[in-house]
């Protein structure tokens, strides 16, 4: 059996896609069904930038929703399209030395 191919609502074409869904819930699955491994990954290093800038806190029933709304954002919001997501509006990036 061939790679499970999705129509990537990140990156506006057939990619493969995720091997099973990210969260056992409908949230995950809808992600599972229309994201695919490229746009996850480039979610995750969007994730590390995010949990830096806000200092979130994953064990944090608070800081998980927050995450939560980010991702549903980056996947599903106005600005889903864009392939580069636009990072937090206080985001200083590092100087280089």
């Amino acid at each position: 059996m061939g790679q499970r191919m999705v129509k990537c609502i990140k990156l506006g074409r057939d990619l493969p896609g995720l091997k099973e869904p990210p969260f056992d819930n409908a949230f995950g699955q809808r992600i599972f069904d229309n994201v695919s491994e490229d746009a996850w990954l480039m979610w995750i290093e969007h994730l590390k930038m995010v949990l830096n800038e806000y200092r979130l806190n994953l064990a944090d029933r608070t800081d998980q929703l927050k995450v939560r709304k980010y991702m549903e954002d980056f996947f599903f919001g106005e600005g889903a399209g864009s392939s580069m997501p636009a990072p937090p509006s206080d985001f200083v990036p590092p100087t280089p030395k």
